[in-house]
């Protein structure tokens, strides 16, 4: 499932009925957060959405701002409520917790008809809300077919949009029997087994020096006061910047991979483990908190789930993820492996051969390696498509 989003062109009073809308599906969703927080075994089992549609209706026959609302986005706030519960018994999300204002803005609209969403001209398009209206949104590419659903959202920096979920069509493979093995990093965000290092672009160093300026302005603004809410736009602008950015270029990048190689080799990491917190709890505190919480915006900043993630969209069955245990410590030209083969993070010299290269690269090589041997063994000993690009990479500490 992939998203198409794109930017709202609101009056004031589109927007004061957006915010209406997104503050009744808030509310909606922290009273069943609270339900499922209240009931236990020995009380009986949680309402489930049935029941809690019946007492939605109730309550919007009792309090006249609820029914002002629009009924389809409270109860979709009930639907997503217990598509996620549903989610965390699966084991595959975490528990719901609450949503607050001004972070968590947005609702959903469902039985989207044809019509309810038209071109107007070349860059302007506009769909049809409840209560609101019609609303205009920049037409910035083709908004895919058969929409059933869409979801509105407000970021931090203030800025509205709609969303269109649809499943994207992949993208054919070349057909060339080529494979890449991708090493993810946070000094190299991407090292690719063929020589390339990407980097996922961030704040410039002007915009970084303003990102600097303005956290310490909100540390010493005062909470609850217009110049702190000022500040803290400001902020949010940067970040939304920076996350623009970032989005874009793991959109280009898969792109570019899946369809320069037949076969796109991952290592299989366990990003939301990596990036968890390690302040710990008040009897047992954790340790290098500070160092953590940076290994973690390090780790966020570069995109690795992002990228994995548009990859299997954009390639669905010719990625691999594959054992990532050892791959910077193992020489690609003899094999041998200890930890002293790798000397610093970019330089990889083997104590054994002496190979010597990137070490991103050389983990990228590793990567590709496993997951074509996989491919092959899996196959019956037939290659993926033909031969296999291996060719040599350049030495880049001889130079």
């Amino acid at each position: 499932m992939c998203v198409s989003r794109y930017r709202l062109l609101l009056t004031p009073v589109q927007e004061a009925g957006l915010l209406e809308h997104c503050g009744h599906a808030r509310f909606v969703w922290n009273l069943a957060v609270e339900q499922q927080s209240w009931w236990t075994p020995r009380r009986g089992p949680a309402p489930g959405f049935a029941v809690q549609c019946r007492q939605l209706t109730e309550a919007r026959a009792a309090f006249e701002w609820l029914r002002g609302g629009s009924v389809t986005v409270q109860q979709q706030a009930l639907k997503d409520f217990a598509k996620a519960m549903a989610n965390f018994f699966a084991g595959t999300h975490r528990r719901p917790t609450w949503r607050k204002a001004g972070r968590h803005e947005g609702f959903r609209i469902v039985a989207v008809k044809p019509g309810d969403v038209r071109r107007l001209s070349r860059r302007t398009g506009e769909v049809k809300i409840a209560k609101v209206g019609w609303v205009r949104f920049r037409w910035s590419r083709p908004v895919p077919g058969g929409v059933k659903s869409f979801r509105v959202t407000r970021d931090r920096a203030g800025r509205w949009h709609v969303a269109f979920a649809a499943i994207p069509d992949p993208i054919p493979a070349p057909g060339n029997g080529a494979a890449v093995g991708v090493d993810r990093g946070l000094t190299v965000s991407a090292a690719l087994s063929n020589g390339e290092l990407l980097h996922a672009p961030g704040l410039t160093d002007r915009e970084g020096q303003r990102l600097l300026r303005l956290q310490r302005r909100l540390a010493r603004a005062k909470k609850g006061s217009n110049r702190r809410a000022r500040i803290k736009t400001a902020i949010a602008r940067l970040k939304a910047r920076e996350s623009d950015r970032r989005r874009d270029w793991v959109e280009k990048t898969t792109t570019r991979l899946a369809a320069e190689f037949d076969l796109i080799a991952v290592e299989d990491l366990n990003v939301r483990g990596m990036t968890r917190s390690a302040k710990g709890t008040i009897d047992v505190p954790g340790v290098n908190v500070a160092q953590k919480a940076g290994l973690n915006r390090g780790i966020l900043a570069n995109g690795w789930s992002a990228l994995v993630r548009r990859l299997e969209h954009e390639a669905p069955g010719r990625v691999i993820e594959v054992d990532p245990r050892h791959t910077s410590q193992t020489c690609h030209a003899c094999g041998h492996r200890a930890p002293d083969n790798r000397e610093s993070q970019a330089v990889f010299r083997c104590a054994a051969c002496g190979h010597a290269a990137n070490a991103d690269v050389n983990a990228a090589n590793n990567i590709r390696d496993t997951a074509v041997g996989r491919t092959v063994a899996a196959r019956g000993g037939t290659p993926l498509g033909g031969p296999m690009n291996r060719e040599p990479q350049p030495d880049p500490l001889s130079a």
